[in-house]
Order: C-alpha cells, then sequence, then structure tokens
C-alpha cells in the first residue's frame, strides 16, 4: 500500500493521531517541544493529522515542568511502543544517537535530527535503511539551523549539476569574526564576550578550530555529488589565528574576513576545505555578521544562489526539526528519496587548489622586497597599516607551491587566502 491513501494509513491501520517520541530535553529537544505546542493547529493543519508528542527520553526529572508526564528514562519504552510512528533525535554526539536512531529505523519508525556528527559520519548507512522500510531519515537542521538547504539541495536543485558550495556555516565563529572586525579587539577578548552570551561552548575546539563547520560541508557536499564525503578528508583550518592587526589590514582593503566551508567541482574532481577567507565586499557571502549563517550555491544551470539566516539557536534548529516531523508524517509509508550513495567520493588534494593569499612579514617593503620578488614574482602591496610590517597579495598560487615557499618565510606573521 504505497499510494496516496497512506497519509492517514501505518502498518495498515487508520490514524488521527501521529504519535512522537523525542530523544534528549537539551536546548533543541525543549525547542520542539515549544513549537510544537506554539503552533500546533497551523502544524497538524499541514501534516493532515494531530501531531502528539508522547515519550521524552532523558536522563534527568524536570519536576514542575509540563512535560514530566512524558519523561522516560528507557529508551526501549519508546523503541517498543508500536503507536510512536516518528523519532525525534535531538541528543547529540555520535553514540548512542547512532545505536538508537538505527534501532529506531529498523523497527519502521521515521527519524528526524538535528545531529551533525551522526549525520556526517553515518547519513549514508542510514538513508539506505529508511529506505528498506519505506520510511525516512530526515536532517534538514544538521546544517543551517533554521535555514532551508538540505530540502532545497535534495529537492529544488535537482535539475543542476552542482559546481560550487561555500558557506558561513558556524555562528560562533561569525559572531567572533564580526565582532573583532566592527571593534578591533582580539580574538581571545571576543571568544570570552562569546562565551559569556552563550553563544561559544566553554570549550569552543569544535567551533573556533572549524570542525562544526567541517562535519557541514562534509554533509552538504555529499548531499550535491550524490556520494559519501567523509569529514576526516576535508582539509580544515579554525580561526584562532586570526588576529586585531588582521581586521586592520581587512579594513584597508575594503573587505572582511570569514570562515568559510566551500566545496568545488574542477574538471571533475571535487575540492574540500575550511579556512579563514579574505573577501571583498561585493562577495554575496560579505554581509553575513553576527551569528547567522548564509550558504552560496552555484549551479550550472541556475547560476548563482544564496541562502541566508538564523543558523543556530534552540527555536531556529528547532523549527527545521518540526519542519521535518511535518515532511515524515505526510509520507508515511513512503520514502523521500535522497541521493546519497555510501561509495566514498575521493576528494582531491588540496595541494593542487590554486588562490591567492594575503601575507604579512616583519620588517619594512625595503628589508623583504627581493625575497618576495624571487619566491612570488608579481604581487600586489596592501597599504601599510602596522609600522614595521610588510604585506601583500600573491597571484594565483596552488596550496603546494605556496606551502614549499612559505617555508622560506621565517619573519612571516600570518597568512590567510583571498578570494578576490
Amino acid at each position: 500500500m504505497r499510494d496516496g491513501s497512506f497519509a492517514r494509513l501505518w502498518k495498515g491501520m487508520v490514524i488521527n493521531m501521529i504519535n512522537i517520541g523525542v530523544l534528549g530535553y537539551g536546548t533543541v529537544g525543549s525547542g520542539v517541544v515549544e513549537v510544537l505546542g506554539t503552533n500546533q493547529e497551523s502544524i497538524n493543519k499541514k501534516a493532515g493529522n494531530e501531531i502528539n508528542i508522547k515519550y521524552v527520553l532523558d536522563l534527568r526529572d524536570f519536576p514542575g515542568d509540563p512535560i514530566q508526564e512524558k519523561i522516560v528514562h528507557d529508551y526501549d519504552v519508546i523503541l517498543n511502543d508500536p503507536d510512536v510512528q516518528i523519532i525525534v533525535e535531538v541528543m547529540g554526539g555520535v553514540e548512542p544517537a547512532y545505536t538508537f536512531v538505527k534501532k529506531a529505523l529498523l523497527e519502521g519508525k521515521s527519524v528526524c535530527t538535528s545531529n551533525k556528527e551522526l549525520v556526517a559520519k553515518h547519513g549514508a548507512e542510514l538513508l539506505e535503511i529508511a529506505k528498506s522500510k519505506h520510511i525516512n531519515f530526515l536532517f534538514e537542521a544538521s546544517v543551517g539551523g533554521g535555514i532551508p538547504i538540505i530540502r532545497p539541495l535534495n529537492q529544488s536543485l535537482t535539475a543542476d549539476e552542482i559546481e560550487e558550495i561555500t558557506g558561513i556555516l558556524n555562528g560562533t565563529t561569525n559572531y567572533i569574526l564580526s565582532k573583532m572586525s566592527k571593534e578591533g579587539l582580539a580574538f581571545d577578548e571576543v571568544l570570552k564576550d562569546a562565551q559569556d552570551k552563550g553563544y561559544a561552548e566553554r570549550n569552543p575546539e569544535a567551533d573556533v578550530e572549524g570542525y562544526d563547520a567541517c562535519r557541514k560541508i562534509a554533509i552538504l557536499s555529499s548531499l550535491a555529488f550524490g556520494m559519501q564525503v567523509d569529514y576526516e578528508d576535508v582539509y580544515t583550518e579554525g580561526i584562532t589565528k586570526i588576529t586585531d592587526v588582521d581586521m586592520k589590514y581587512a579594513k584597508a582593503l575594503n573587505a572582511s574576513i570569514k570562515l568559510f566551508g566551500t566545496s568545488k567541482k574542477l574538471n571533475d574532481e571535487v575540492y574540500a576545505m575550511v579556512a579563514p577567507m579574505m573577501i571583498s565586499e561585493e562577495h554575496p557571502l560579505s554581509g553575513v555578521n553576527d551569528v547567522f549563517n548564509g550558504i552560496f550555491i552555484r549551479g550550472n544551470v541556475l547560476g548563482d544562489v544564496m541562502f541566508y539566516g538564523s543558523g543556530a539557536g534552540k527555536l531556529p534548529t528547532a523549527s527545521a526539526v518540526v519542519a521535518d516531523v511535518v515532511d515524515a508524517a505526510k509520507h508515511l509509508g513512503t520514502n523521500i528519496m535522497t541521493i546519497w550513495s555510501s561509495k566514498k567520493l575521493e576528494l582531491s588534494d588540496i595541494k593542487k587548489a590554486k588562490q591567492k593569499f594575503f601575507v604579512r612579514l616583519s620588517g619594512d617593503k625595503n628589508s623583504n622586497i627581493a625575497k618576495v620578488n624571487e619566491l612570488f614574482g608579481t604581487v600586489t602591496d596592501v597599504e601599510e597599516v602596522v609600522a614595521g610590517e610588510y604585506a601583500f597579495i600573491t597571484e594565483d598560487i596552488t596550496e603546494g607551491e605556496f606551502a614549499k615557499k612559505q617555508e622560506a618565510l621565517t619573519n612571516m606573521l600570518n597568512r590567510i587566502r583571498v578570494g578576490f
């Protein structure tokens, strides 16, 4: 039975209510409960049935919270309840999320998740299980928070061959870089401010070292190119070496510095990277500031398209999760096809990728120019911002060539890739 009647049939039963189990009652989990409560009437209308939270799994109790009556501490209670058709996984991390999600899918329950670690590592496998069971594994909220990007890649842009995906994919690092630029502050000072405001974790490594953005660009690349892109293969560089002085040079160039996750297809080769990039004011992502995310996609037919919005936070992320719940409810018994093969996509060696570099050296121009010309040939001088420094921008050069030449620059203070 895979016709339109499945909108109200599940495992052969006529249903008027769709029961869900929520795994985790943290920031996103409580947001899912809030969104479903706030917009209950319109959500039910769009789903075609009433969405009912039957269980919430958490290790803790929440006395005084109305959710307490739905709290369970044993996952098997949810797994073994035949009335639960959809699982919402918002715990984060790979385990026990992977084990719980896989069991749910094998039991014939659709799963909606915001878990980027889970999707990046096991997405292809879980999609295959969902397909075999005629159910769905949906993960819109795993990239871009409340920005719709997974569904457009999987549905709206299917007529195009994707040539490039470039995004500001982490709100924490974008907030830090934006504030450094606006207020001329040092990295450590702005990081503390971000932690005080709750934008950055006490241990901010996953954000500031680029690991979060790396998992997200791996997910987007896997969807864009239809094969498994392992995040471990993506060259990743964070923002910890960006200084307030770098920001002064960027301003002198009418540019800004952003942490980009980029995936490009050139001559049947795919390059992927996460790294800070200096971009001009004309770049479509230059105006994406503070905790916002922006994702730029180039297709061979459509051309350029941009997605922009809140990239993190309780309610934006929960909104994307609930949208997936509605989609799953509308497709009970019917799999929404997603092209993401478990076959590994071998990324091209990043050393072959070409771009310009902004370089800062200690010492003035006169003491550096001979060495710079010897190594790089023609370069573009950058206006002197700090006395006793010389800054320039190279011509296009491969990552590998630059790395070799960089070894001879023993007085190099910093280098940043340039996107103009």
